[in-house]
């Protein structure tokens, strides 16, 4: 059989991404600061596009200049009324008439102060001690420099003779200045080991008079923590009772003074959506601070025949790239409006009662709702995050799998992480609640079969350690 060229026609459909499209794409899934930074970037690179003036709405483009741009760019009147002048009015759940009182309520669910306050550091703090304390001169400069050689955990790591090397001082008045930065809040910073850590505490809370108890903590605390009990019961002539009340002591203290000072800087959230409450309803309020009012500026009505065709296509393209943009933003911003009205729907309970009535919710039943698809409510609930009557919580907090009731019906899994955490929160430290007896508790009150072993997951989840490590903390 003979080879031959052969010319055949096929029809075929083809779904090809343009690049508008994945740009508005793009836009569903970034953060609130990165949609600021996209915005800024292109209005810094796109001559035809500007920020509308706060005090004039921007003018609607003459019908007649329409078609003095090629056939493919988009409509500039819609472009130009999506300037987001009656946009608040449109995606509020309320008249423009009460939006003042809105915005009031709005600033009061997250107030400057829980945004923009920060974690005062382990340095900062025991700095502002050494400062409001008795030393002299001389004194507080060796202290600034133990201080500045603590580590994460508040141990330090440095030698007396190299502080009194960088101190020009004697050997003396460093191991003065030392004890006294030991005894600085959270007292036993500043310590060599653990052990060094725990002696100072003990001293501190006048435990140091019982020899026994000096001695477990110098000598004995690996044997504490391997629970080897039976040789320290005939060498002290214990009973169990008697060393597990000095076991309740030693557990008492921090063997970590600083690890509670976090060094880290604070990562701070500005909202995408307010949901507030108003009487029996709940009002859903879009947060436009900052975001530009766009519009094509007045570039695009010149007259552009007399140009080349390389800049025609140039200003076309720039022209259709601004209209696509403004309309990518309003849409972005539809759906986000859509999708929190619709979580809000099937969450009324939680943000009527709080977290431990968070029911289960899949993307599905709010694509279905909306009339989406699944994978526009997952990008649109990407890094977006809602201020609620009961706090900041990202979209897909609300996102969470179900355990089966009793009674036929389902509870989400982020309730019954609440629980566990409040169940633990309460408990006794000298009795940590086992898995099993969480399981059962959450059988009471929940009438949820849960099994042990999913009480751990969710317990690891949660970054709570194991009842046996809970008890002791050394």
């Amino acid at each position: 059989m003979a080879l031959e060229l052969r010319q055949q026609l096929k029809l075929a459909q083809q779904l090809i991404m343009t690049p508008q499209l994945q740009q508005a794409i793009k836009l569903l899934q970034l953060s609130r600061v990165e949609l600021l930074e996209t915005v800024q970037q292109e209005l810094l690179e796109n001559p035809f596009l500007e920020e509308a003036s706060v005090d004039e709405p921007a003018d609607t483009a003459p019908a007649e200049r329409r078609d003095a741009v090629e056939e493919g760019v988009y409509d500039r009147e819609l472009a130009r009324d999506a300037s987001w002048e009656d946009y608040l009015g449109e995606f509020a759940s309320t008249p423009r008439q009460v939006q003042a009182r809105e915005f009031e309520s709005a600033d009061e669910l997250s107030p400057l102060e829980a945004r923009y306050s920060a974690k005062p550091s382990l340095e900062g703090h025991l700095l502002w001690q050494l400062r409001l304390s008795t030393l002299n001169e001389q004194q507080k400069s060796i202290g600034e420099i133990i201080i500045g050689n603590l580590g994460p955990s508040g141990y330090l790591q440095a030698t007396l003779e190299e502080i009194a090397a960088l101190a020009e001082a004697d050997m003396d008045e460093v191991r003065f200045v030392l004890e006294r930065v030991q005894l600085f809040d959270p007292v036993g910073v500043a310590a060599r080991d653990a052990r060094e850590c725990l002696l100072i505490q003990l001293k501190s809370l006048r435990y140091d008079r019982d020899p026994i108890l000096l001695e477990l903590v110098q000598i004995h605390l690996e044997d504490l923590e391997a629970r080897r009990y039976k040789p320290l019961l005939r060498k002290f002539h214990l009973d169990m009772e008697e060393l597990r009340e000095y076991l309740d002591i030693i557990q008492s203290l921090d063997p970590l003074p600083g690890a509670s000072f976090g060094s880290e800087e604070p990562s701070y959230v500005s909202p995408d959506v307010f949901v507030y409450k108003v009487g029996d309803d709940f009002v859903i309020l879009l947060n436009e601070d900052g975001l530009p009012q766009l519009q094509l500026s007045a570039l695009s009505q010149l007259d552009m025949e007399q140009g080349s065709e390389q800049e025609k296509e140039y200003c076309a393209e720039k022209i259709r790239s601004a209209s696509w943009l403004i309309k990518s933003l309003y849409q972005r911003q539809r759906t986000l409006y859509r999708v929190m009205e619709s979580i809000v729907r099937h969450q009324k309970p939680f943000f009527e009662y709080g977290v431990t009535r968070l029911a289960p919710l899949i993307l599905k039943e709010i694509a279905d709702d909306i009339g989406m698809h699944e994978s526009t409510v997952s990008r649109i609930t990407t890094s977006k995050y809602a201020a609620t009557p009961h706090g900041i919580f990202e979209l897909k907090f609300f996102f969470n799998s179900g355990l089966g009731l009793d009674d036929g019906s389902q509870v989400g899994s982020e309730s019954v992480k609440a629980l566990i955490k409040k169940y633990i929160s309460e408990e006794d430290v000298k009795a940590p609640l086992s898995d099993e007896r969480i399981a059962e508790m959450l059988k009471e009150s929940l009438k949820v079969n849960i099994a042990r072993r999913t009480v751990a997951k969710y317990r690891t989840a949660l970054d709570i350690p194991s009842s046996s490590r809970r008890r002791a903390h050394f």
